[in-house]
């Protein structure tokens, strides 16, 4: 019942009829208009770009692309169990699908009311338990490592393997609920908000499908630890943590057997701010578009334990939108700096208005006097290197907005305003 149950609960008492996520008028539509963004990126087919959320967010939503979906899914399998197993045309392991892709894709098998078998899908269910292995020895006994992706990753492995039903040693479940449970005092801090709540689900399916029950008492508790943690995390705004981290932490906040008072509020305050922010055309970026679709459908990765894969679907129309007559684009100067390398970088870089990041970077480039890189991600493509200098392996180039603010989106998705300063900076995590 969790959100969804507490906001009807309190609706109940007021004599209302209306579902927590029942939004009246034009907002009824939010969940077409979200798929159609979608649209267009079902039809880029190449290993690059097939994205297995996509798949899972529209199969947990309410709107369906029809003959566009078996399509996308047929070369999902392809692409990811030939690349994965050896017999793709990948070169490197850097062009091979993640480990976290890996995991997605696993969910969007479940999306389609599949489980991972044969002897293709034995497989990537063992390359998956491997990748598990490795990172918790790289955590260690003592739990003073790392692992070499991410918890976010670690989270999402193990929820991918427990919708299908596979069993993890205690050992592997036991270094997530050590960070989830001394989280604040981990070496390099405590977990975002979205490590956490991917976490929490991946406790939650543990929990509703009765594994590890050595632990079950602690994964019990972690599952409260970390609502706790997200609904602390909350902003005067009502997000939690950030606008992007809101729609998994709504996922597992849903997800919740209780009603309480404070649960209740705080969605109903994140419930608003999702509204405002989609009407403000926040959601641009497709992993967060289909990680909010289940939310908008009462559903949550979870559900992939046992999907319903007969429910009535909507079926999406491309929509294309032709202006009577095109604006001549106003340009706008934006500061780009880089004092991370030798010599600094400091440039204004003219670009159209309503440029992306990616954009300012592309023109900066074409000029001279600046180079970078970029790898593909499910979230869309990041720095990995500034004017010749690599990230290393616990490095990252931040994206700020000067004089130190961080920006929470990727430099496909922001757009910065005229006159703004951009600063790359590389920073050790």
């Amino acid at each position: 019942m969790g959100c969804l149950g507490a906001f009807l609960f309190l609706l109940g008492g007021l004599g209302a009829l209306a579902k927590f996520w029942d939004i009246p008028g034009e907002d009824s539509k939010l969940q077409e208009r979200l798929g159609q963004h979608l649209l267009p990126w079902m039809d880029q087919l190449s290993l690059e770009h097939l994205n297995p959320s996509i798949y899972v967010g529209l199969r947990l939503s309410s709107v369906q692309a029809g003959a566009k979906e078996a399509l996308y899914l047929h070369h999902l399998k392809l692409d990811y169990q030939q690349n994965l197993l050896g017999s793709g045309t990948s070169n490197s392991d850097s062009e091979k699908p993640s480990m976290g892709q890996l995991a997605l894709y696993l969910l969007a098998l479940r999306a389609n009311c599949e489980f991972a078998g044969g002897r293709k899908g034995d497989r990537l269910v063992s390359k998956l338990k491997r990748f598990l292995e490795v990172e918790k020895k790289a955590i260690g006994h003592n739990h003073r490592g790392h692992p070499n992706t991410s918890y976010y990753q670690y989270g999402l492995g193990i929820l991918a393997l427990c919708v299908h039903q596979k069993r993890l040693h205690d050992s592997v479940v036991g270094k997530l609920l050590y960070a989830v449970e001394h989280g604040l005092r981990l070496p390099w801090g405590p977990l975002s908000v979205d490590t956490a709540a991917m976490a929490g689900l991946a406790f939650t399916c543990l929990e509703r499908s009765n594994f590890n029950l050595n632990q079950r008492n602690q994964i019990i508790r972690a599952i409260k630890t970390v609502q706790d943690k997200i609904l602390k995390a909350q902003t005067p705004e009502g997000h939690f943590g950030n606008i992007y981290s809101t729609p998994l932490a709504l996922q597992l906040l849903m997800t919740s057997p209780t009603i309480e008072g404070e649960l209740s509020i705080a969605c109903l305050k994140a419930r608003a701010a999702l509204l405002a922010s989609l009407k403000d055309g926040a959601f641009q970026n497709i992993l967060m578009i289909s990680q909010l679709l289940p939310v908008l459908n009462h559903k949550s990765y979870v559900d992939l334990i046992s999907p319903d894969c007969l429910e009535p679907r909507v079926m999406l129309e491309l929509t294309t939108e032709t202006p009577s007559q095109i604006p001549v684009p106003e340009v706008i100067s934006v500061m780009l700096q880089v004092f991370s390398v030798w010599p600094p970088y400091t440039h204004f870089i003219s670009v159209p208005a309503g440029s992306s990041l990616e954009d300012v970077l592309k023109k900066a480039q074409k000029l001279g006097g600046f180079i970078y890189g970029t790898q593909a991600s499910m979230s869309g493509p990041y720095l990995t290197s500034v004017m010749g200098k690599e990230a290393g392996k616990r490095e990252f180039w931040q994206l700020l907005q000067a004089p130190d603010t961080p920006l929470l989106q990727g430099i496909a998705d922001y757009r910065p305003k005229d006159g703004e300063t951009i600063e790359l900076k590389l920073v050790s995590w």
